[in-house]
C-alpha cells in the first residue's frame, strides 16, 4: 500500500491512548511524548488518522455485508482475533447483542451520520448506531456500525446471518433487548428447517397479548434467587413460564424492585393529591403526574384505573424464547445482557469515543473500532487477572501503573536507569500477564 509508516504501530498507539487516558486523537500525539513506546518514532497526527481510515476502508470481498454497512478491514481484524482464540471446542452457543447511538459534533461523514432516535438525548445532532456482540464469557466478538437512522428491529436478522457467515458458526443462540422484536423478526428467526434459538426481551405495555393474557395468566412463580440483606449478592428473582398460542414466555419478577416501584408510585400519587388542591395549572409540564391525572368536563382528578393498571408491571419483565432452556436459565441468561450495556458505558465514557469530529465514513469507522480494540485488550487483562485470583478496579490499575516510572541518570560518562518502587496492585498485574518488572537499577 506504500503507506511509508508503520500502520500497526499507529493503531497500537491510538488503542493504547484510548485505554489509558481520556482525550482526543490530537491529544494522543502529545500524550505519547511522556512514554517509551517501541516503534512510534516518526509517527505524526496525520499518520494516526490515515491508520484509522485504513481500518474503516471497504474491502473487495463484500460477501456477508449487511444492508446498512460494507465489509471493511476492521472486519478482517475481528475475524483474526476470533480465530486466534478459537480451539476445537469453541462455539458461539450464546451471544449477546445490543445497540446504542453515538452523536457527532460535525457532519458525520458522507453517509454514516444521520438523524434518528438518540439514546444520548441529543436529537439536534446527527448520529451513528453502534452494535456490539459478546460471547457468553463476556468477551467482545465484533462491533457493527450503521447510519444513525437504522432501526433496532431491522438490525437483528442481518447480524445473525452475518455472524454465521463471518465466524463459520452453524448454530447460535441470540440474546437481545426488547427493542429488537418485531413480528417479522420473530417469524424469520423461527422459520426454516434450522430456526435460530433466541431469548428476547418483550414489550409488556405495547404488545396486547403480553399485556392482557401473559401477565394475567395463572400459575405459581418459582424462586430462583432469594432476597438478602447483603448488597453484594445478586438481586432476588422469581420466574413463571407461560405458553400461549404456541409461544413460550417467561415472566420474571424482582420482589425488591416490585416494592420500590409501588413505593415510588405511592409517593407520586401523594404529591399529586396535594398539587390538585392548588388547581390544574400546577400540573402543567410535570410528566410524572401526567399519566395519573384524569380530566373530565373541566374537572381534574386522580385516575384510579391508571394506578391499578401500572401496578401490574411493578418489578416485572417478560421474555420470549424458543429455546429448550428451563425458565430460570432463560431469565439468568437474559440478565447477563448487562455486560453489553457495560461495554457501551466503557466505549462511550471510559474509552472516550466521543466527541467524533472526523469527516469521512472510513475514518469514523476506524475511530470507533480503535475503542473496541481497547476494550478487547482490557477484557483480556480482566480475564488473566481473574485467572490469577484477582479482581481490581480499572481506575486502580491505571493509577498504580502510572506511578511506576523510570529515570535515567548520566554521570561521568555512564548512564543508569532507576525504576520507582512498585506499589499497590502494579506487581500483581505484571505477574498476571506474564511480564517481568524491570530491575530497580540497570545500565541504560
Amino acid at each position: 500500500r506504500k503507506f511509508e509508516f508503520d500502520v500497526e504501530r499507529a493503531i497500537f498507539l491510538t488503542v493504547l491512548h484510548r485505554l489509558m487516558v481520556s482525550g482526543s486523537d490530537r491529544f494522543c500525539h502529545r500524550w505519547c511524548r511522556d512514554y517509551t513506546i517501541e516503534g512510534i518514532d516518526g509517527l505524526d497526527l496525520h499518520h494516526l488518522y490515515r491508520a484509522m481510515g485504513f481500518l474503516g476502508e471497504e474491502i473487495q470481498d463484500q460477501d456477508g455485508a449487511t444492508p446498512f454497512s460494507p465489509r471493511c478491514n476492521k472486519d478482517l481484524v475481528e475475524e483474526l482475533i476470533f480465530s486466534h482464540r478459537r480451539d476445537l471446542f469453541s462455539n458461539l452457543d450464546l451471544v449477546f447483542f445490543d445497540t446504542t447511538s453515538i452523536y457527532f459534533e460535525g457532519h458525520g461523514g458522507e453517509s454514516i451520520g444521520q438523524r434518528g432516535f438518540s439514546k444520548d438525548h441529543r436529537p439536534d445532532l446527527v448520529q451513528m448506531v453502534v452494535g456490539a456482540v459478546l460471547d457468553d464469557k463476556g468477551q467482545p466478538i465484533c462491533c457493527e456500525m450503521w447510519p444513525g437512522n437504522t432501526a433496532d428491529v431491522k438490525s437483528l436478522l442481518p447480524i445473525v446471518d452475518r455472524l454465521k457467515t463471518r465466524f463459520k458458526i452453524a448454530r447460535i443462540c441470540i440474546v437481545a433487548d426488547r427493542g429488537m422484536i418485531s413480528a417479522n423478526t420473530l417469524e424469520q428467526l423461527e422459520s426454516g428447517d434450522n430456526p435460530t434459538p433466541y431469548i428476547l426481551g418483550a414489550r409488556m405495555r405495547k404488545v396486547k397479548q403480553i399485556r392482557d393474557r401473559v401477565l394475567s395468566h395463572p400459575g405459581r412463580y418459582k424462586q430462583v434467587r432469594s432476597e438478602s440483606s447483603d448488597p453484594n449478592k445478586p438481586a432476588p428473582l422469581k420466574v413463571k413460564q407461560v405458553e400461549i398460542d404456541g409461544c413460550r414466555y417467561i415472566v420474571c419478577i424482582n420482589p425488591s424492585q416490585q416494592r420500590k416501584d409501588a413505593a415510588d408510585r405511592e409517593a407520586i400519587v401523594s404529591a399529586l393529591t396535594k398539587q390538585l388542591k392548588k388547581g390544574a395549572k400546577s400540573l402543567v409540564g410535570n410528566k410524572g403526574f401526567r399519566k395519573y391525572v384524569k380530566i373530565e368536563k373541566g374537572s381534574t382528578s386522580i385516575d384510579e384505573n391508571r394506578i391499578k393498571y401500572e401496578s401490574r408491571f411493578d418489578g416485572k419483565w417478560v421474555l420470549r424464547t424458543n429455546t429448550d432452556l428451563s425458565a430460570d436459565q432463560v431469565a439468568l441468561k437474559y440478565k447477563e445482557l448487562w455486560r453489553v450495556e457495560k461495554v457501551f458505558r466503557d466505549v462511550k465514557s471510559l474509552l472516550t469515543t466521543r466527541p467524533i469530529f472526523h469527516q469521512k465514513d472510513q475514518t469514523i469507522r476506524g475511530h470507533v473500532f480503535c475503542s473496541f480494540l481497547a476494550l478487547v485488550l482490557r477484557k483480556e487483562l480482566d480475564r488473566r487477572l481473574i485467572k490469577s485470583g484477582h479482581r481490581f478496579e480499572w481506575t486502580e490499575i491505571k493509577q498504580d501503573l502510572k506511578a511506576l516510572q523510570r529515570v535515567t541518570i548520566a554521570e561521568n560518562g555512564s548512564r543508569l536507569s532507576i525504576r520507582s518502587q512498585s506499589q499497590g496492585v502494579c506487581g500483581k498485574v505484571f505477574q498476571a500477564v506474564g511480564v517481568a518488572i524491570p530491575p530497580t537499577i540497570q545500565d541504560a
